[in-house]
């Protein structure tokens, strides 16, 4: 509370300071010449006419209108541009004390005479960093270093996002993050966010949303908010698509086309994407264990190959210029295998050999996962005022063969025949999810906005392994109870929500919400009693009913600034294989459970948010406070359970997801956009933070903290002759755990890219970890043993890529009123309202 109450007096501080700069307005319509129908989304530009610097930029609203406001007393030039029209400026514009308030009236913007009736072919680039009120949007679509990877390559260029080696997404330095797909959680992969990460080819996507701080009117799940991938939808008006394939080194391949047609009425579209990769992957674990001196080191290689074909189909369907209907459907087709060999080594204090063992993994997987939307959208008469709703389903099916051996030998290297570890498992996995959402949206005046709605999530799992190990006495595979289980989830949560937003002033404008959820989370573990040989249930039952508040505080100050605070709560459930009790021992010497008696994490979130606009420079700078109380952790402990898991000294360790006290971060985050050219920018971001956690004296945790950091830089050149060329380097510094830290990472891509063909087409080259120096690994301490651990990442890759776009896009029949009805991109940041 003191720190909310310091960041609201500098915030009324600022707006004070506002009110004594002396600024001035300047308003008007942009409308077309031949129709007068309002042109939404023009660039409108402010140029100081003595310095012929940019002061200003806008762009119009869907009424054609624009404003520009807290602008200095002088002489200007507005300058309004629009493609396929001819631009238009208007000089001599005076704002003085006397007169601080100008109203242009209406402006007309003719079509261009060499674009009537031909098709236009737009060069100028989106910019890679969009600001809205409530989430930073990336456009990756020009991301060069990631062509012909995975959604996983490109997400691990994305500021501020982390990806470790097993695909697990992270921001801010927290994996307790919420990715979603098109705005909606994903039954594909089963819930496995990684495993869809790495089967959906980048070339699919359009723009990744960053919302680290989501209002009321969002899910709540997630410590450290949500990340958005939203999928590519043509809509230009008439036939258009592309095709693109790929090729690399370490048997990678890719190929997506989509294609789209539209007209005023309906709006078709779909694309296909096949993705064959490959995944090598190693490292080590040296564990040393306290009391009986025993070293543990091992060394593992491993392979992941992954083939997935992704569809996408829908159409758009504008019933009116009010009212709009959408179907689309997705579906996933993956195989995927994965071998792993791991050499261990049993050792005493003296590093004197005892004994030595070989195991080897072999996964197979095929997932068939499919995805149904139906939307709709119905806007009233007045601006603002609308209702959309939503009804989706999905289904995820996984089969999975896992064979394991392990054969034992002594110091002098001779095969131990009586000490054989085999096993076959043979398991499978059904998910299903259900979405039914409905949003309202009110306005109450020109300043004032009602929001409400009402969402109900279903997910249910029904897991399923039946275990065989060999019996050496027996010469035969027999049923291994203790790995023989199913396991049925019900993850149900009903939420209703309300949004009020006022802009008070011109330049102060505040949001005010709450979120009410219901939600249970019901767990059933059916197994068998080994002696009885009768099957045992265990049921598990979270039922909880939570106020999730959002505060957003907006002040506009002078020269294109823009300062926020906020404040939300939020949560992050348990999932699947954290609740779920069952032992995996794909590797004995490291056994993993999950616990079904976990309590949700409770999330306090602060952020002040600051934003500044030069004319060559964009910055955003957010400093921000985390409480996480009952925070879940995955804690390692010492198992000693003799020979049964293969280790002749029964010195293993054991991982289990329970609740500690609280966790505590604060941190300063910066992101930054530089155009020293048309021709060069740069993109840059940097995060320090402080973490720290406070233990749990029932599983003697002792607390642990330590500054980390971590920072990202993206540079892009274009040089004459259609060639272009970027190059992204990332550095992640050592960060505390629970139990210990993890080792630094830092790596670099780099991408050259030339355009044919009138550039519709163009040829590109990246290499990915130029340096070959992406390694993760973790450094754990505790009062039963210490250990250090290491994993490389894929390793140095280069693709060679091909693209090619064809159609067209009529934009002076253009239908505009349809194009508002499907327009979806995020709210930006206007002149006007800060909302």
């Amino acid at each position: 509370m003191r720190i909310l109450i310091t960041l609201l007096v500098v915030l009324f501080w600022g707006k004070t300071i506002l009110a004594q700069t002396p600024s001035g307005k300047i308003t008007g319509k942009i409308v077309e010449s031949t129709t007068n129908n309002p042109v939404d989304f023009a660039t409108v530009a402010l140029v100081n006419s003595e310095s012929g610097q940019a002061v200003k930029s806008t762009r119009t609203n869907l009424e054609g209108i624009f404003s520009l406001s807290a602008l200095p007393f002088g002489r200007y030039t507005l300058k309004v541009s629009f493609v396929g029209y001819d631009p238009l400026n208007r000089e001599s514009i005076t704002i003085t004390a006397t007169n601080p308030q100008l109203n242009l009236g209406t402006l007309k913007l003719s079509p261009g005479k060499t674009n009537i009736l031909k098709e236009v072919v737009v060069q100028a680039e989106r910019s890679n960093i969009q600001l809205g009120i409530d989430r930073k949007v990336f456009n990756v679509e020009q991301s060069l270093v990631s062509e012909g990877g995975s959604a996983t390559d490109l997400l691990a260029n994305v500021p501020t996002v982390g990806v470790d080696i097993d695909g697990n997404v992270s921001l801010r330095g927290s994996g307790s993050v919420r990715v979603l797909i098109d705005g909606k959680p994903s039954a594909i992969g089963g819930g496995d966010i990684a495993t869809v990460l790495q089967s959906l080819p980048a070339s699919s996507i359009e723009t990744i949303e960053l919302i680290t701080n989501p209002s009321s009117k969002y899910d709540p799940e997630g410590q450290t908010g949500i990340i958005n991938i939203v999928l590519k939808k043509n809509k230009k008006i008439g036939i258009n698509g592309a095709v693109s394939l790929s090729a690399g080194n370490l048997d990678n391949y890719n190929a997506s086309t989509n294609l789209s047609y539209r007209d005023k009425n309906v709006n078709i579209y779909g694309n296909y994407s096949f993705r064959y990769g490959t995944r090598l992957g190693g490292g080590y674990n040296n564990t040393l264990f306290f009391g009986n001196n025993n070293i543990v080191n091992n060394n593992m290689d491993g392979r992941r190959q992954n083939t997935g074909n992704t569809a996408k189909a829908g159409i758009d369907y504008f019933i009116n210029d009010q009212t709009t209907i959408g179907l689309s459907a997705n579906i996933n087709l993956r195989n995927s295998g994965r071998d792993e060999d791991i050499n261990y080594f049993y050792r005493d204090l003296s590093s004197r050999l005892d004994s030595t063992s070989y195991r080897t993994s072999r996964e197979d997987d095929e997932d068939t996962g499919y995805d149904l939307s139906l939307d709709f959208g119905r806007k009233f008469k007045n601006q603002g005022h609308e209702l959309t709703a939503n009804f989706s389903l999905g289904q995820s099916k996984e089969n999975e063969i896992q064979e394991l051996d392990q054969q034992f030998f002594n110091s002098a290297g001779t095969a131990i025949n009586n000490r054989i570890d085999r096993r076959t498992n043979d398991g499978s996995e059904l998910s299903k999810n259900y979405n039914v959402q409905a949003d309202y949206m009110l306005p109450l005046s020109k300043t004032q906005k009602f929001e409400a709605g009402y969402r109900s999530t279903f997910r249910i799992e029904e897991a399923s392994q039946y275990s065989e190990k060999y019996d050496l006495a027996l010469a035969r595979f027999r049923t291994d109870y203790t790995q023989t289980n199913d396991f049925n989830l019900e993850d149900i949560v009903h939420a209703v929500y309300g949004n009020y937003q006022n802009q008070v002033t011109e330049g102060f404008g505040l949001q005010v919400g709450v979120r009410a959820e219901q939600a249970y989370l019901n767990t059933e573990y059916i197994g068998t009693d080994t002696t009885t040989f009768l099957p045992t249930l265990a049921k598990g039952r979270l039922d909880y009913f939570r106020l999730y508040p959002s505060v957003f505080l907006t002040q506009k100050l002078a020269h294109q600034q823009q300062l926020q605070v906020s404040y939300t709560r939020r949560v992050n459930r348990p999932r699947g294989w954290q609740v779920n009790p069952f032992r995996d021992l794909s590797d004995p010497n490291n056994v993993r459970v999950g616990n079904p008696n976990l309590r949700p994490e409770d999330v306090h979130s602060f952020e002040l948010n600051y934003m500044k606009y030069f004319s060559k420079f964009t910055l955003t700078t957010a400093a921000f406070a985390r409480q996480v109380n009952d925070v879940v952790e995955g804690v390692q402990t010492r198992l000693n359970s003799g020979n049964s898991v293969g280790q002749p000294s029964g010195d293993t360790t054991l991982t289990q997801f329970i609740n500690l006290t609280k966790n505590r971060a604060t941190g300063l985050e910066l992101i930054g956009r530089a155009d020293f050219s048309k021709a060069f920018n740069v993109t840059g971001n940097f995060n320090l933070f402080y973490n720290k956690f406070f233990g749990s004296p029932e599983y003697n945790i002792a607390p642990n903290s330590g500054i980390n950091w971590n920072t990202n830089l993206t540079a892009s050149i274009q040089f004459p002759r259609n060639i272009s060329a970027q190059i992204n380097a990332n550095y992640m510094a050592p960060r505390v755990t629970a139990q210990g830290r993890s080792k630094e990472m830092w790596g670099a891509d780099a991408a050259l890219r030339v355009d044919v063909l009138n550039k519709k087409g163009s040829i590109s080259f990246n290499m990915r970890d130029v340096f070959n120096s992406r390694r993760w690994g973790f450094l754990t301490e505790t009062s039963q043993f210490s250990r250090e651990s290491q994993r490389r990442m894929q390793g140095r890759m280069s693709t060679l890529t091909f693209s090619y776009r064809f159609g067209q896009s009529d934009l002076q029949n253009r239908n505009r009123k349809s194009d508002r009805n499907n327009n979806q991109q995020p709210d930006q940041f206007q002149e006007e309202g800060g909302f």
